[in-house]
Order: C-alpha cells, then structure tokens, then sequence
C-alpha cells in the first residue's frame, strides 16, 4: 500500500532537517509513537493503535537506510509486529524543499504493508487516517520547531549526525551499546475517532444488516 503526505511547516529548510532527522526528538510528535531504546543506528519502541475494542500494540525497530543531507532527502525503513493483532513494516521516504526562506514543504512517501485485524479496513481508510495522523504530526512539529527558533542556530547538530551516503564502514567489533530513552507512555491513536466517517461509512451495511434481522426477529416473534 502506497500513502503519500505533504504538509508545510514555518521554519527554515536547514533547521527543518535538522530537527526532522533526529529521531529521538522527532518521535513523540507522531501521535501514538515512543522511542525507547537506541543500538548503534537503530532505533526501537511502539505505536499503539486502537479500532473499537481492538488494541494493538505493534512493537519494533527502524533505522535510517539513506540519509542525503545536501538535498535533504531521507529514506527510514521500520519494521512492527503485535502477535495478536498482526504485524507492519514501511519504507518511509522524507523529502524536503524551500517555499521560501522561512517555509520548508515536507513530502512522504510511505510504502506500507499492514497484515492482521487493522488490515480489513482497506487502502480507502488506511490513506484518511494516513492524512490526518500527518496533520497532528505536521503541528507538532511545528511547535517543535517554534521551540528550536529561539535555540540559535541548529546547523551543527547536521553535522554531527554521521554520514549515510555512503556505506559505513565497522571501525570497531564491539557491539554498540543500547541506551535506554526515558518517555512517557503514550496514548494508543483511535482510529475509529481519527478515520470518522469513512470507517462508519464502511460499517453501515453490517449495521443494516444487524437492525434487519432485529426486525424480523421481533415481528416473527410476535
């Protein structure tokens, strides 16, 4: 399943990236999104997601797989999986580009493959709920951003950030250490309230369906 989402925020392109592409701070602006333990290059936590009775829990790990900071370009690939609910991975690519000096266009473009019970709601829903959840993303990371503005400049944190462009090379066989991230739990995304109408538009037959045979039960019965 192919989801593409763009949105514009106001900061600069440069520190737009800068912030964009640090995972740990970026990931509690995707609603329902906790990081929780970095190793090395990858990065590992939940999203908890919730339809109607149905919670689900998808555990697992991403890291970047390209990363081009001259033309601000980035491809994360993540795996998840809840062993009741089913299972997801998606390729994200992130692209940026200037609007102006002070407005950065953000387009991404996600490659999603969802298996289990969150799967029966099909590409339709998926791609609505795909919207709105960038929405909520795209204004907190904006505030995010706000924040950052009055930090001076961000430029640096760039260029500490190592370079993907090319294969990185093992300068050492010890194992990375894991470092564990302290954030608070976070709320599952309900997407029977985020999805609205095209969910319960979805649904309408099987509640016909329903209040037919509660008819017919009740004029046979009497």
């Amino acid at each position: 399943m192919e989801l593409t989402n763009d949105f514009e925020v106001k900061a600069p392109i440069d520190r737009t990236w800068a912030v964009l592409t640090d995972v740990e701070r970026i990931a509690p602006c995707l609603p329902g999104a906790q990081l929780q333990e970095i190793e090395g290059e990858e990065f590992r936590g939940q999203v908890k997601v919730k339809v109607g009775p149905i919670t689900a829990n998808y555990k697992g790990a991403a890291m970047f797989v390209e990363r081009d900071d001259s033309n601000y370009k980035a491809v994360l690939k993540g795996d998840g999986r809840d062993g009741r609910n089913g299972n997801a991975s998606a390729l994200i690519t992130a692209a940026l580009a200037s609007v102006d000096a002070e407005t950065t266009k953000v387009t991404v473009d996600t490659d999603l493959t969802v298996t289990g019970k969150v799967a029966q709601f099909g590409r339709g829903v998926m791609a609505d709920v795909s919207a709105k959840l960038m929405a909520q993303f795209a204004e907190n990371l904006e505030a995010l951003l706000e924040a950052d503005g009055a930090e001076g400049d961000v430029g640096a944190a760039v260029e500490q950030l190592p370079d993907l462009s090319e294969p990185v090379t093992a300068a050492s066989t010890e194992p990375p250490v894991v470092r564990l991230i302290d954030s608070p739990e976070p709320e599952a995304v309900d997407l029977l309230e985020t999805a609205g109408a095209p969910i319960l538009k979805r649904l309408a037959p099987v509640v016909a369906v329903i209040v037919l045979i509660l008819i017919l039960r009740r004029v046979l019965g009497d």
